[in-house]
């Protein structure tokens, strides 16, 4: 079963800088990522080359800096989708930074079983 999110999500379609550190402790920046979704606890980017799950990253996007960890890095037909958690909660808000194209999707509802009435086959 899918999880299902609990917070607000917003796909956006904004160029910012991607400051990676690997394993090996090397930093990498990449200036050509694009921001393509973002939440208070995490992002996507989309890179033109994958980067390993695990590496430490920030997102470097206007006045703000948001660090996280990858969580993923699969390929998309023209790139690669990079999940990013943020190291802390509620890192991003839209009164820090507003990223272009900004787009609210809607908050799924948690849905109730529905309870069948005794001696009903059909639960009416």
């Amino acid at each position: 079963m899918p999880r299902k999110r609990s917070e607000q999500r917003f796909l956006c379609s904004d160029l910012v800088s991607l400051e990676v550190q690997n394993a090996d402790g090397n930093k990498e920046l990449l200036n050509s990522a694009v921001l393509e979704g973002i939440s208070a606890s995490g992002a996507c980017v989309q890179l033109e080359a994958g980067i390993q799950a695990g590496a430490s990253v920030q997102i470097v996007c206007g006045p703000c800096t948001l660090r996280g960890k990858v969580k993923y890095c699969r390929f998309a037909g023209i790139g690669y989708d990079v999940g990013i958690r943020f190291d802390k909660p509620g890192s991003w808000s839209r009164e820090q930074f507003e990223p272009a194209h900004l787009l609210a999707l809607p908050i799924a509802k948690k849905q109730v079983p529905k309870v069948r009435a005794a001696g009903s086959p059909l639960g009416f």
